[in-house]
């Protein structure tokens, strides 16, 4: 019997099997490469949400220090006073309208970038800020004589730690009416809870990475003061404050400093 030995013997021939093979490697390949760009985005996402978080409160908190200016220069013009809100006033009163003249771009200046209602506010003429009762509305006894009155820029005696300008509630009116805090009313007697009252007028969380507590306590604002400059202040903070009885948004006259 004759034995005949091919020239191929023991070398695996091209086929469906080595295909097969070639293939299943190729795909290992894949779902590592898969793995790895998921495991870089899990580690790499939070940053970036950090990143667009801290962006938007520096634009919010450019947009603060601008009011700031503007507030300055309409004091300048009106013998010291701040501008008017809309407590009490008609809509035409509101600082929105008397402080275009100070600001060449008020329409972008008056939304926070954070504001999940901006453009349902520009459309309705409101803003994202909200100034503060204490520097806009004088306090008069039931004779109509002035009790106290903190809306003269010019004579503050600590414009520094001076609140005059909150970012204001997600809740609050998309109108020209939401201008405005009623920080007098924050602490009023129970069975008012100082704390609600606060989220009810201002977003104390309105800058933060993950969601949102029940109580708003976690991420931080941006507060403007009656000298333009902005704090970053954390709402956990605050919150803390204001369990403590300290009402930030008081003028230190009445004895008691903001953040």
């Amino acid at each position: 019997m004759l034995l005949i030995l091919s020239n191929n013997a023991g070398v695996p021939r091209r086929g469906a099997g080595h295909v097969s093979i070639k293939a299943a490697f190729t795909l290992i390949e894949l779902l590592v490469v898969v793995a790895i760009l998921a495991l870089l985005i899990a580690l790499l996402a939070p940053g970036l949400t950090a990143a667009r978080a801290s962006a938007k409160r520096a634009v919010s908190a450019s947009n603060l220090r601008q009011i700031g200016l503007a507030l300055a220069a309409y004091a300048n013009d009106h013998r010291g006073r701040m501008p008017e809100t809309t407590h009490g006033l008609p809509p035409t009163r509101s600082w929105i309208h008397t402080l275009r003249p100070y600001l060449a771009d008020v329409d972008d200046v008056r939304l926070c970038p954070s504001d999940p209602h901006a453009r349902e506010r520009l459309a309705n003429g409101g803003t994202s800020y909200v100034m503060n009762e204490y520097v806009t509305v004088p306090l008069y006894d039931a004779f109509g004589r002035p009790v106290e009155d903190f809306t003269n820029l010019h004579r503050l005696r600590a414009p520094a730690r001076t609140i005059t300008t909150f970012v204001g509630a997600d809740d609050l009116a998309l109108n020209v009416s939401a201008d405005h805090t009623h920080s007098r009313l924050w602490f009023y007697p129970p069975p008012n809870v100082p704390w609600n009252a606060i989220r009810a007028d201002i977003q104390p969380d309105r800058y933060r990475t993950g969601p949102a507590s029940s109580d708003n306590s976690r991420g931080s604002t941006n507060l403007l003061h009656a000298d333009a400059h902005v704090v970053a202040a954390q709402a956990a903070d605050l919150k803390r404050r204001t369990e403590r009885g300290i009402d930030f948004s008081q003028p230190p006259e009445r004895g008691i400093a903001p953040p």
